[in-house]
Protein backbone atom coordinates (compact mmCIF):
# COMPACT_ATOMS: atom_id res chain seq x y z
CA UNK A 1 0.00 0.00 0.00
CA UNK A 2 1.21 3.72 -0.52
CA UNK A 3 2.28 6.01 2.25
CA UNK A 4 -0.08 8.53 3.59
CA UNK A 5 1.75 11.28 1.71
CA UNK A 6 1.45 9.20 -1.72
CA UNK A 7 -1.97 8.71 -1.50
CA UNK A 8 -2.24 12.53 -0.17
CA UNK A 9 -0.54 13.79 -3.45
CA UNK A 10 -2.44 11.58 -5.79
CA UNK A 11 -5.33 12.22 -4.56
CA UNK A 12 -7.55 14.76 -6.89
CA UNK A 13 -8.73 18.10 -4.99
CA UNK A 14 -11.46 20.00 -5.92
CA UNK A 15 -11.13 23.91 -5.13
CA UNK A 16 -12.35 24.37 -1.91
CA UNK A 17 -15.10 27.04 -2.90
CA UNK A 18 -16.53 23.79 -4.49
CA UNK A 19 -16.52 22.06 -1.23
CA UNK A 20 -18.18 25.42 0.79
CA UNK A 21 -20.94 24.64 -1.74
CA UNK A 22 -21.47 21.39 -1.22
CA UNK A 23 -22.33 22.76 2.71
CA UNK A 24 -24.28 25.97 1.42
CA UNK A 25 -21.66 28.32 1.90
CA UNK A 26 -20.73 30.99 -0.65
CA UNK A 27 -17.32 32.23 -1.76
CA UNK A 28 -18.33 35.48 -0.69
CA UNK A 29 -17.85 34.06 3.25
CA UNK A 30 -14.68 32.79 2.57
CA UNK A 31 -11.17 34.16 3.02
CA UNK A 32 -8.82 31.90 0.86
CA UNK A 33 -5.64 30.55 1.39
CA UNK A 34 -4.80 29.20 -1.67
CA UNK A 35 -6.95 26.72 -4.19
CA UNK A 36 -7.46 24.07 -1.06
CA UNK A 37 -7.66 26.23 2.34
CA UNK A 38 -10.25 28.83 3.37
CA UNK A 39 -11.65 30.70 6.81
CA UNK A 40 -15.12 30.81 6.67
CA UNK A 41 -15.75 34.70 7.65
CA UNK A 42 -17.62 35.63 10.70
CA UNK A 43 -20.07 37.32 8.89
CA UNK A 44 -20.94 33.66 7.40
CA UNK A 45 -21.55 32.24 11.74
CA UNK A 46 -23.58 34.95 12.18
CA UNK A 47 -26.06 34.21 9.46
CA UNK A 48 -25.92 30.66 9.88
CA UNK A 49 -27.48 30.82 13.60
CA UNK A 50 -31.04 30.22 12.88
CA UNK A 51 -30.43 27.43 10.86
CA UNK A 52 -31.50 24.07 12.53
CA UNK A 53 -28.63 21.90 14.10
CA UNK A 54 -27.92 18.69 12.82
CA UNK A 55 -26.53 15.60 14.88
CA UNK A 56 -23.45 15.60 16.95
CA UNK A 57 -22.08 12.04 17.16
CA UNK A 58 -18.36 11.40 18.72
CA UNK A 59 -15.77 9.58 18.10
CA UNK A 60 -13.44 8.12 21.31
CA UNK A 61 -11.21 5.14 22.01
CA UNK A 62 -10.29 2.85 24.51
CA UNK A 63 -6.86 3.56 26.35
CA UNK A 64 -4.39 3.62 23.30
CA UNK A 65 -0.60 2.49 23.07
CA UNK A 66 1.86 5.11 21.97
CA UNK A 67 1.34 4.50 18.32
CA UNK A 68 -1.97 5.30 18.94
CA UNK A 69 -5.57 3.52 17.61
CA UNK A 70 -6.42 5.44 14.70
CA UNK A 71 -9.17 7.58 15.76
CA UNK A 72 -8.87 10.53 13.65
CA UNK A 73 -8.49 7.95 10.37
CA UNK A 74 -11.93 6.31 11.86
CA UNK A 75 -12.91 9.93 12.24
CA UNK A 76 -12.53 10.93 8.69
CA UNK A 77 -13.65 7.44 7.24
CA UNK A 78 -16.89 7.81 9.07
CA UNK A 79 -17.71 10.81 7.45
CA UNK A 80 -16.70 9.70 3.95
CA UNK A 81 -19.26 6.62 4.73
CA UNK A 82 -21.75 8.65 5.85
CA UNK A 83 -21.55 11.05 2.76
CA UNK A 84 -21.49 8.01 0.66
CA UNK A 85 -24.94 6.75 2.15
CA UNK A 86 -26.32 10.37 1.36
CA UNK A 87 -26.13 11.76 4.33
CA UNK A 88 -24.90 15.35 4.21
CA UNK A 89 -21.55 15.36 6.85
CA UNK A 90 -19.22 17.62 7.80
CA UNK A 91 -15.76 16.31 10.08
CA UNK A 92 -15.16 18.42 12.68
CA UNK A 93 -11.27 18.28 14.09
CA UNK A 94 -8.51 19.67 15.91
CA UNK A 95 -4.98 21.24 14.17
CA UNK A 96 -2.15 19.18 14.71
CA UNK A 97 0.92 20.95 16.38
CA UNK A 98 4.18 20.78 15.14
CA UNK A 99 6.35 19.79 17.98
CA UNK A 100 5.00 16.14 18.00
CA UNK A 101 4.86 16.42 14.18
CA UNK A 102 8.73 16.63 14.15
CA UNK A 103 9.46 14.30 17.39
CA UNK A 104 7.25 10.75 17.47
CA UNK A 105 3.70 11.12 17.49
CA UNK A 106 3.24 11.88 13.87
CA UNK A 107 0.81 13.84 12.22
CA UNK A 108 -3.25 14.59 12.99
CA UNK A 109 -4.81 14.39 9.61
CA UNK A 110 -5.78 10.62 9.36
CA UNK A 111 -4.40 7.75 7.22
CA UNK A 112 -4.85 5.80 4.33
CA UNK A 113 -7.88 6.32 2.32
CA UNK A 114 -9.25 8.81 5.09
CA UNK A 115 -7.21 11.61 5.37
CA UNK A 116 -7.50 15.44 5.89
CA UNK A 117 -5.94 17.22 3.15
CA UNK A 118 -3.65 18.94 1.92
CA UNK A 119 -1.83 17.02 4.41
CA UNK A 120 1.66 18.67 4.02
CA UNK A 121 -0.14 22.08 4.92
CA UNK A 122 -2.19 21.14 7.68
CA UNK A 123 0.78 19.31 9.75
CA UNK A 124 2.78 22.17 9.13
CA UNK A 125 1.91 25.40 9.33
CA UNK A 126 -1.60 25.16 7.78
CA UNK A 127 -3.21 29.24 7.98
CA UNK A 128 -0.74 30.39 10.68
CA UNK A 129 -3.44 29.64 13.75
CA UNK A 130 -1.08 28.10 16.20
CA UNK A 131 1.30 30.94 15.09
CA UNK A 132 -0.88 33.49 16.40
CA UNK A 133 -1.60 31.81 19.51
CA UNK A 134 1.91 31.37 20.47
CA UNK A 135 2.31 35.33 19.80
CA UNK A 136 -0.42 36.41 21.85
CA UNK A 137 0.71 34.43 24.47
CA UNK A 138 3.81 35.41 24.23
CA UNK A 139 2.86 38.80 24.04
CA UNK A 140 1.23 38.50 27.38
CA UNK A 141 4.87 37.06 28.71
CA UNK A 142 6.39 40.24 27.58
CA UNK A 143 4.33 42.52 29.13
CA UNK A 144 4.46 40.81 32.48
CA UNK A 145 7.73 41.01 32.65
CA UNK A 146 8.13 44.60 31.32
CA UNK A 147 5.71 45.70 33.80
CA UNK A 148 8.08 43.94 36.71
CA UNK A 149 10.85 46.03 34.97
CA UNK A 150 8.96 49.53 34.95
CA UNK A 151 8.58 49.54 38.66
CA UNK A 152 6.09 47.34 39.09
CA UNK A 153 3.27 49.35 39.90
CA UNK A 154 0.74 46.26 40.61
CA UNK A 155 3.43 44.65 43.05
CA UNK A 156 3.52 41.81 41.35
CA UNK A 157 5.76 38.32 43.26
CA UNK A 158 8.45 37.41 40.81
CA UNK A 159 8.06 34.43 42.33
CA UNK A 160 4.74 33.90 41.87
CA UNK A 161 4.26 34.34 37.97
CA UNK A 162 2.34 31.48 36.73
CA UNK A 163 1.77 32.31 32.92
CA UNK A 164 4.57 31.19 31.00
CA UNK A 165 6.06 31.26 27.60
CA UNK A 166 5.34 29.36 24.73
CA UNK A 167 6.75 27.39 21.60
CA UNK A 168 5.21 25.06 18.97
CA UNK A 169 8.15 22.78 19.25
CA UNK A 170 9.33 19.60 21.64
CA UNK A 171 12.56 21.02 23.28
CA UNK A 172 13.29 19.30 26.26
CA UNK A 173 16.03 22.69 27.33
CA UNK A 174 13.30 24.76 27.53
CA UNK A 175 11.32 23.12 30.23
CA UNK A 176 13.61 25.03 33.51
CA UNK A 177 15.28 28.52 32.12
CA UNK A 178 16.21 32.05 33.97
CA UNK A 179 15.38 34.88 32.43
CA UNK A 180 16.51 38.37 32.87
CA UNK A 181 20.06 37.69 32.98
CA UNK A 182 22.80 40.13 31.69
CA UNK A 183 22.59 43.05 33.90
CA UNK A 184 20.36 45.78 34.69
CA UNK A 185 18.53 46.92 31.29
CA UNK A 186 17.71 43.02 30.67
CA UNK A 187 15.00 42.80 32.70
CA UNK A 188 14.74 41.18 36.31
CA UNK A 189 16.07 38.00 37.17
CA UNK A 190 13.96 34.59 37.65
CA UNK A 191 13.54 31.39 37.33
CA UNK A 192 10.62 30.28 34.66
CA UNK A 193 9.94 27.91 32.06
CA UNK A 194 8.30 27.16 28.26
CA UNK A 195 5.36 24.99 27.37
CA UNK A 196 4.09 23.75 24.17
CA UNK A 197 1.31 26.60 22.28
CA UNK A 198 -1.40 23.58 22.18
CA UNK A 199 -0.60 23.42 26.10
CA UNK A 200 -1.55 26.81 26.47
CA UNK A 201 -4.53 29.04 28.04
CA UNK A 202 -4.39 30.97 25.21
CA UNK A 203 -5.46 28.03 23.30
CA UNK A 204 -7.82 26.26 25.31
CA UNK A 205 -9.57 29.91 25.19
CA UNK A 206 -9.79 29.95 21.83
CA UNK A 207 -11.59 26.82 21.38
CA UNK A 208 -14.46 27.79 23.93
CA UNK A 209 -15.05 31.14 22.83
CA UNK A 210 -17.87 31.85 20.82
CA UNK A 211 -17.42 35.18 19.60
CA UNK A 212 -14.25 37.35 19.38
CA UNK A 213 -15.91 39.86 22.17
CA UNK A 214 -16.16 36.48 24.50
CA UNK A 215 -12.50 35.87 22.84
CA UNK A 216 -11.39 38.92 24.51
CA UNK A 217 -13.20 38.73 27.64
CA UNK A 218 -11.75 35.08 28.42
CA UNK A 219 -8.13 36.75 27.46
CA UNK A 220 -9.06 39.22 30.17
CA UNK A 221 -10.01 37.17 32.95
CA UNK A 222 -6.64 34.65 32.37
CA UNK A 223 -4.79 34.97 35.98
CA UNK A 224 -0.76 35.48 34.83
CA UNK A 225 0.57 36.23 38.63
CA UNK A 226 -0.28 36.94 42.17
CA UNK A 227 1.09 40.20 44.30
CA UNK A 228 3.06 40.21 47.68
CA UNK A 229 0.01 40.41 49.37
CA UNK A 230 -1.59 37.08 47.18
CA UNK A 231 -3.90 38.89 45.08
CA UNK A 232 -4.55 37.61 41.62
CA UNK A 233 -3.36 39.73 38.59
CA UNK A 234 -5.32 39.41 35.60
CA UNK A 235 -4.37 40.09 31.76
CA UNK A 236 -6.85 42.68 32.07
CA UNK A 237 -4.96 44.36 35.22
CA UNK A 238 -2.57 44.89 32.51
CA UNK A 239 -4.89 46.35 29.71
CA UNK A 240 -3.23 43.65 27.11
CA UNK A 241 -6.52 41.68 26.24
CA UNK A 242 -7.68 43.95 23.43
CA UNK A 243 -3.97 43.60 21.63
CA UNK A 244 -4.35 39.53 22.35
CA UNK A 245 -7.75 39.84 20.61
CA UNK A 246 -6.36 41.46 18.06
CA UNK A 247 -3.44 39.25 17.23
CA UNK A 248 -6.16 36.52 17.19
CA UNK A 249 -8.89 38.21 15.11
CA UNK A 250 -8.06 35.80 12.16
CA UNK A 251 -7.01 32.17 14.39
CA UNK A 252 -10.81 32.66 15.34
CA UNK A 253 -12.29 32.08 12.12
CA UNK A 254 -12.52 28.31 11.24
CA UNK A 255 -10.62 26.58 8.52
CA UNK A 256 -12.30 24.76 5.72
CA UNK A 257 -10.61 21.49 4.23
CA UNK A 258 -11.56 18.74 2.41
CA UNK A 259 -10.63 14.56 2.95
CA UNK A 260 -9.64 11.81 0.18
CA UNK A 261 -12.98 11.83 -0.64
CA UNK A 262 -13.36 15.58 -0.62
CA UNK A 263 -15.66 15.57 2.27
CA UNK A 264 -15.97 19.02 4.11
CA UNK A 265 -13.78 18.96 7.32
CA UNK A 266 -13.54 21.88 9.75
CA UNK A 267 -10.13 22.12 11.15
CA UNK A 268 -9.80 24.51 14.28
CA UNK A 269 -7.94 24.50 17.55
CA UNK A 270 -5.82 22.10 19.42
CA UNK A 271 -5.63 21.88 22.93
CA UNK A 272 -3.50 19.23 24.64
CA UNK A 273 -5.83 16.03 25.09
CA UNK A 274 -4.07 15.30 28.79
CA UNK A 275 -3.31 18.92 30.14
CA UNK A 276 -6.55 20.49 28.28
CA UNK A 277 -9.95 19.71 27.13
CA UNK A 278 -8.81 18.05 23.85
CA UNK A 279 -11.12 19.24 21.55
CA UNK A 280 -11.84 21.26 18.40
CA UNK A 281 -13.19 24.52 18.97
CA UNK A 282 -17.03 25.44 20.05
CA UNK A 283 -17.36 27.77 17.17
CA UNK A 284 -16.50 24.82 14.27
CA UNK A 285 -18.57 22.43 15.74
CA UNK A 286 -21.48 24.67 15.89
CA UNK A 287 -20.70 25.94 12.28
CA UNK A 288 -20.94 22.44 11.18
CA UNK A 289 -24.10 21.68 13.06
CA UNK A 290 -25.52 24.56 11.37
CA UNK A 291 -24.42 23.88 8.09
CA UNK A 292 -24.99 19.34 7.82
CA UNK A 293 -27.30 16.94 8.94
CA UNK A 294 -24.07 15.35 11.00
CA UNK A 295 -21.31 16.25 12.64
CA UNK A 296 -18.63 13.96 13.28
CA UNK A 297 -15.81 14.93 16.25
CA UNK A 298 -13.06 13.33 17.75
CA UNK A 299 -11.70 14.06 21.50
CA UNK A 300 -8.38 13.17 22.28
CA UNK A 301 -6.86 10.11 23.51
CA UNK A 302 -9.42 7.71 25.11
CA UNK A 303 -12.77 8.12 26.71
CA UNK A 304 -11.45 8.64 30.17
CA UNK A 305 -9.98 11.86 29.09
CA UNK A 306 -11.18 12.73 25.43
CA UNK A 307 -14.53 12.05 26.15
CA UNK A 308 -15.11 13.12 29.93
CA UNK A 309 -13.86 16.77 29.16
CA UNK A 310 -15.70 16.90 25.81
CA UNK A 311 -18.61 15.81 27.75
CA UNK A 312 -18.09 17.71 31.19
CA UNK A 313 -16.14 20.98 29.98
CA UNK A 314 -17.28 21.19 26.04
CA UNK A 315 -20.82 20.18 26.05
CA UNK A 316 -21.69 21.80 29.58
CA UNK A 317 -20.21 25.55 28.47
CA UNK A 318 -20.88 25.09 24.75
CA UNK A 319 -24.76 23.66 25.47
CA UNK A 320 -23.79 20.85 23.00
CA UNK A 321 -26.01 17.35 23.04
CA UNK A 322 -24.51 14.67 21.78
CA UNK A 323 -26.66 12.27 19.85
CA UNK A 324 -24.06 9.03 20.29
CA UNK A 325 -20.33 7.90 20.46
CA UNK A 326 -18.20 6.11 18.75
CA UNK A 327 -15.71 4.03 20.78
CA UNK A 328 -12.35 3.05 18.49
CA UNK A 329 -10.70 -0.08 19.49
CA UNK A 330 -8.13 -2.62 17.90
CA UNK A 331 -6.74 -5.88 18.45
CA UNK A 332 -3.05 -4.58 19.08
CA UNK A 333 -4.33 -2.44 21.87
CA UNK A 334 -6.39 -4.59 23.44
CA UNK A 335 -3.75 -7.20 23.64
CA UNK A 336 -1.35 -4.78 25.30
CA UNK A 337 -4.05 -4.07 27.52
CA UNK A 338 -4.10 -8.15 28.57
CA UNK A 339 -0.38 -8.68 28.15
CA UNK A 340 -0.81 -10.69 25.11
CA UNK A 341 -4.47 -12.07 26.06
CA UNK A 342 -6.83 -10.03 23.96
CA UNK A 343 -10.01 -11.69 26.77
CA UNK A 344 -8.11 -10.59 29.63
CA UNK A 345 -7.74 -7.14 27.57
CA UNK A 346 -11.77 -6.71 27.00
CA UNK A 347 -11.63 -5.41 30.48
CA UNK A 348 -10.53 -2.03 28.85
CA UNK A 349 -12.99 -1.77 26.57
CA UNK A 350 -15.54 -2.58 28.51
CA UNK A 351 -14.75 -0.09 30.78
CA UNK A 352 -14.82 2.46 28.40
CA UNK A 353 -18.42 1.76 27.26
CA UNK A 354 -19.40 1.95 30.63
CA UNK A 355 -18.29 5.28 31.01
CA UNK A 356 -20.07 6.38 27.64
CA UNK A 357 -22.86 5.32 28.86
CA UNK A 358 -23.27 6.64 32.09
CA UNK A 359 -23.31 10.24 30.46
CA UNK A 360 -26.74 8.94 28.62
CA UNK A 361 -25.36 8.76 24.91
CA UNK A 362 -25.35 5.67 23.08
CA UNK A 363 -22.51 3.96 22.37
CA UNK A 364 -21.39 1.58 19.19
CA UNK A 365 -17.34 0.36 18.77
CA UNK A 366 -15.49 0.81 15.62
CA UNK A 367 -12.86 -2.11 15.29
CA UNK A 368 -10.14 -0.60 13.45
CA UNK A 369 -8.98 -3.35 11.59
CA UNK A 370 -5.51 -4.08 10.26
CA UNK A 371 -4.15 -6.90 7.86
CA UNK A 372 -2.96 -9.05 10.27
CA UNK A 373 -5.99 -8.82 12.68
CA UNK A 374 -7.43 -12.79 13.09
CA UNK A 375 -10.68 -13.55 12.90
CA UNK A 376 -10.87 -15.24 15.96
CA UNK A 377 -9.76 -12.41 17.50
CA UNK A 378 -12.36 -9.21 15.98
CA UNK A 379 -14.97 -12.44 16.73
CA UNK A 380 -14.01 -11.88 20.85
CA UNK A 381 -14.34 -8.23 20.31
CA UNK A 382 -17.89 -8.63 18.75
CA UNK A 383 -18.97 -11.10 21.12
CA UNK A 384 -17.88 -8.85 24.17
CA UNK A 385 -19.51 -6.35 23.06
CA UNK A 386 -22.76 -8.40 21.90
CA UNK A 387 -22.64 -9.84 25.84
CA UNK A 388 -23.04 -5.78 27.18
CA UNK A 389 -26.03 -5.15 24.47
CA UNK A 390 -23.58 -2.38 22.15
CA UNK A 391 -23.15 -3.40 18.44
CA UNK A 392 -19.21 -3.42 17.28
CA UNK A 393 -18.70 -3.02 13.62
CA UNK A 394 -15.37 -4.08 11.96
CA UNK A 395 -14.24 -1.05 9.71
CA UNK A 396 -11.37 -0.53 6.78
CA UNK A 397 -11.86 2.90 6.47
CA UNK A 398 -7.43 3.36 6.18
CA UNK A 399 -7.49 0.46 3.18
CA UNK A 400 -10.62 1.12 2.11
CA UNK A 401 -11.99 4.92 2.08
CA UNK A 402 -15.39 5.50 3.06
CA UNK A 403 -16.16 2.22 1.66
CA UNK A 404 -15.03 0.54 4.35
CA UNK A 405 -17.20 1.90 7.21
CA UNK A 406 -20.66 1.91 5.20
CA UNK A 407 -22.32 -0.35 7.91
CA UNK A 408 -20.66 1.69 10.52
CA UNK A 409 -21.85 4.47 9.40
CA UNK A 410 -25.76 2.58 8.64
CA UNK A 411 -25.69 1.54 12.31
CA UNK A 412 -24.54 5.39 13.70
CA UNK A 413 -27.76 6.75 11.87
CA UNK A 414 -30.37 4.09 13.41
CA UNK A 415 -28.33 4.99 16.91
CA UNK A 416 -28.47 8.78 16.54
CA UNK A 417 -32.37 8.54 15.91
CA UNK A 418 -32.68 6.95 19.43
CA UNK A 419 -33.27 9.05 22.56
CA UNK A 420 -29.71 10.71 23.40
CA UNK A 421 -30.58 10.77 27.34
CA UNK A 422 -27.34 13.29 27.48
CA UNK A 423 -26.38 14.32 31.18
CA UNK A 424 -23.74 16.14 32.83
CA UNK A 425 -21.21 13.82 35.45
CA UNK A 426 -21.69 16.28 37.90
CA UNK A 427 -23.26 19.75 39.49
CA UNK A 428 -21.64 23.02 38.82
CA UNK A 429 -22.17 23.60 42.47
CA UNK A 430 -20.54 20.86 44.37
CA UNK A 431 -17.15 20.93 45.92
CA UNK A 432 -13.95 21.06 44.16
CA UNK A 433 -12.53 17.41 45.92
CA UNK A 434 -16.32 16.53 45.13
CA UNK A 435 -15.84 17.07 41.37
CA UNK A 436 -12.44 15.35 41.55
CA UNK A 437 -13.39 12.25 43.33
CA UNK A 438 -16.58 11.66 41.41
CA UNK A 439 -14.34 11.64 38.31
CA UNK A 440 -11.45 9.38 39.69
CA UNK A 441 -14.26 6.73 41.00
CA UNK A 442 -16.74 6.72 38.32
CA UNK A 443 -15.12 7.57 35.12
CA UNK A 444 -11.35 5.99 36.54
CA UNK A 445 -12.18 3.06 38.76
CA UNK A 446 -10.04 4.39 41.51
CA UNK A 447 -11.08 3.76 44.86
CA UNK A 448 -9.84 7.07 46.11
CA UNK A 449 -8.00 10.29 45.73
CA UNK A 450 -4.85 11.41 48.15
CA UNK A 451 -4.28 15.03 47.90
CA UNK A 452 -0.51 16.54 48.15
CA UNK A 453 -0.08 19.40 50.67
CA UNK A 454 0.55 22.25 47.25
CA UNK A 455 -2.34 20.59 45.87
CA UNK A 456 -4.47 21.35 48.95
CA UNK A 457 -3.13 24.99 49.41
CA UNK A 458 -4.03 25.31 45.49
CA UNK A 459 -7.65 24.21 45.84
CA UNK A 460 -8.11 26.26 49.33
CA UNK A 461 -6.90 29.18 47.57
CA UNK A 462 -8.90 28.30 44.55
CA UNK A 463 -12.17 28.17 46.76
CA UNK A 464 -11.25 31.92 48.30
CA UNK A 465 -11.30 33.45 44.53
CA UNK A 466 -14.16 32.25 44.31
CA UNK A 467 -13.28 29.69 41.68
CA UNK A 468 -15.00 26.40 43.37
CA UNK A 469 -18.43 26.23 40.52
CA UNK A 470 -15.76 25.84 37.58
CA UNK A 471 -15.49 22.29 36.36
CA UNK A 472 -12.32 20.51 36.73
CA UNK A 473 -10.01 19.21 33.62
CA UNK A 474 -7.89 16.50 34.72
CA UNK A 475 -4.06 15.81 33.56
CA UNK A 476 -3.53 12.66 33.65
CA UNK A 477 -1.40 10.20 31.41
CA UNK A 478 -3.91 8.63 28.35
CA UNK A 479 -1.97 5.10 28.76
CA UNK A 480 -4.20 4.07 31.81
CA UNK A 481 -7.33 4.45 33.81
CA UNK A 482 -4.86 4.91 36.18
CA UNK A 483 -2.31 8.20 36.75
CA UNK A 484 -0.10 5.26 36.49
CA UNK A 485 0.59 4.05 32.92
CA UNK A 486 1.96 0.61 33.62
CA UNK A 487 -1.31 -0.28 35.09
CA UNK A 488 -3.25 -1.65 32.13
CA UNK A 489 -6.21 -3.21 31.41
CA UNK A 490 -8.93 -1.85 33.81
CA UNK A 491 -6.73 -1.43 37.21
CA UNK A 492 -9.13 -2.04 40.77
CA UNK A 493 -8.06 -1.00 43.99
CA UNK A 494 -5.58 1.72 42.99
CA UNK A 495 -5.68 5.58 44.23
CA UNK A 496 -5.16 8.56 42.36
CA UNK A 497 -2.87 11.19 43.46
CA UNK A 498 -3.72 14.89 42.90
CA UNK A 499 -0.08 16.61 43.12
CA UNK A 500 -1.45 20.42 41.66
CA UNK A 501 -4.42 22.34 41.10
CA UNK A 502 -4.76 25.77 39.03
CA UNK A 503 -7.35 27.42 37.54
CA UNK A 504 -7.98 28.72 34.02
CA UNK A 505 -10.24 31.23 34.73
CA UNK A 506 -10.21 32.38 31.37
CA UNK A 507 -10.61 29.25 29.60
CA UNK A 508 -13.70 28.39 32.76
CA UNK A 509 -11.80 25.37 33.90
CA UNK A 510 -9.65 24.08 37.00
CA UNK A 511 -6.50 21.73 35.79
CA UNK A 512 -5.86 18.85 38.41
CA UNK A 513 -2.26 17.60 37.82
CA UNK A 514 -2.08 13.85 38.31
CA UNK A 515 1.08 11.92 37.90
CA UNK A 516 4.25 13.16 35.51
CA UNK A 517 2.01 14.87 32.44
CA UNK A 518 5.01 17.11 30.37
CA UNK A 519 3.59 20.86 29.06
CA UNK A 520 7.06 20.68 26.86
CA UNK A 521 7.75 17.09 25.46
CA UNK A 522 11.64 16.66 23.94
CA UNK A 523 12.82 15.27 20.96
CA UNK A 524 12.87 11.34 20.85
CA UNK A 525 16.60 10.28 19.67
CA UNK A 526 15.93 9.71 15.62
CA UNK A 527 12.77 12.76 15.61
CA UNK A 528 10.69 12.40 12.74
CA UNK A 529 12.41 15.88 11.30
CA UNK A 530 15.48 13.77 10.85
CA UNK A 531 13.15 12.16 7.57
CA UNK A 532 11.96 15.37 5.88
CA UNK A 533 12.52 17.05 3.61
CA UNK A 534 11.62 18.85 0.14
CA UNK A 535 12.95 18.95 -3.44
CA UNK A 536 13.31 21.79 -6.13
CA UNK A 537 10.03 21.37 -7.77
CA UNK A 538 7.92 21.44 -3.74
CA UNK A 539 7.40 18.56 -3.67
CA UNK A 540 7.46 17.51 0.16
CA UNK A 541 8.63 13.96 1.27
CA UNK A 542 9.01 12.00 4.81
CA UNK A 543 5.86 13.45 5.84
CA UNK A 544 4.41 9.61 7.30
Amino acid sequence: MLTDIQIAQSTKLKPITSVAESIGIKESDLELYGRYKAKISQEYIKKSKDNKDGKLILVTSINPTPAGEGKTTITVGLGQAMNLIGKKTVIALREPSLGPTMGIKGGATGGGYSQVLPMEDINLHFTGDLHAITAANNLLAAVIDNHIYQGNELDINVNRVIHKRCIDMNDRALRNIVLGLGGTKDGIPRQDSFILTVATEVMAILCLSESLTDLKDRLGRMIVAFTNSNKPITARDLNVQGAMALILKDAIKPNLVQTTENTPALMHGGPFANIAHGCNSVIATKLGLKTADYVITEAGFGADLGAEKFFNIKCRKANLKPSAAVIVATVRALKHHGNGDIEKGLDNLGKHIENIQSFGVPAIVAINHFANDSEDDTRSIVNYCSNLGVDAEICTLHADGGKGGIKLAEKIVELAETNSKFKLLYDDNISIKEKIETICSKIYGAKGVVYTPKAQEEINTIEELGYSNLPVCMAKTQYSLSDNPKLLTRPKNFEITVSDVRVSAGAGFIVVQTGNILTMPGLPKKPAAAYLDIKEDGTIFGLF
